[in-house]
């Protein structure tokens, strides 16, 4: 199958951070690396605004912002645009911070004491949906989605009742390795399927069971048992 375009478009990014030299040099190191910086912000206000203007692909965010924090940053955005992705990109690897930012929506983790090339390769895996932490964080995630199945959940029992939406047996195969924390690109991997239909599955599956992001749907998933089969 031939494509008429060789070069996709480039990923729309937006950083956002407080320090002004840190943003210039997230944003450049970007550009330079073929990425299209369609804004930056210097807080959350402003976040927020630009970003409904802007519309990036991938939001690379810092925490701790003046005027509002980065979580409800995200929040906002995530629940305004939920196909955007957000990397946080913080100093702070303290789990408390990291678990409530996955839970506003983020998509991944960074701790800024990474390379650039660990940063170019997280904002690309980010634009695809691959879940992005900085090592040992990845873990700690998994365990909190645990964590949460084994309490009530009451909006997700609407799942079992009768007239209930059914998931397809590649929805329900895609859902249990996504229980199990496996990336996109893995789950394509080991279905033999392309990465971009790993990810239509997963947006199917969110629609049918009127959830919001992953955290949710692991959520469901463990619930069910699906993460042990």
């Amino acid at each position: 199958m031939t494509d008429t375009g060789e070069q996709r478009d480039p990923i729309r990014v937006m950083v956002v951070d407080d320090h002004p030299m840190w943003r210039d040099a997230v944003a450049r190191d970007l550009s330079e690396s073929g990425f299209d910086v369609v804004a930056t912000a210097g807080d959350g206000d402003q976040a927020v605004r630009r970003a409904k203007a802007a519309a990036p692909d991938v939001l690379v965010l810092d925490l701790n912002l003046p005027a509002k924090p980065g979580v409800q940053v995200c929040k906002e955005l995530v629940g305004h645009n939920p196909a955007l992705r957000v990397l946080v990109l913080s100093a702070s690897g303290e789990h408390a911070d990291v678990l409530e930012a996955v839970k506003s929506g983020a998509t991944g983790y960074l701790l800024k004491s990474a390379s650039t090339e660990e940063l170019l390769d997280a904002v690309r895996r980010t634009a695809v949906g691959d879940p992005v932490f900085t090592p040992g964080l990845a873990g700690l995630v998994l365990g909190e989605y645990r964590r949460l199945a084994s309490e009530p959940a009451p909006a997700a029992q609407d799942a079992d009742q009768p007239g209930a939406p059914q998931l397809t047996d590649r929805e329900t195969e895609v859902l249990r390795l996504v229980a199990k924390g496996l990336s996109y690109k893995q789950i394509a991997e080991r279905l033999v399927i392309s990465h971009r239909t790993v990810q239509n599955h997963v947006q199917n599956t969110l629609g049918k069971l009127q959830l919001h992001n992953r955290v949710e749907l692991v959520r469901y998933a463990i619930e069910r048992g699906l993460d042990d089969e």
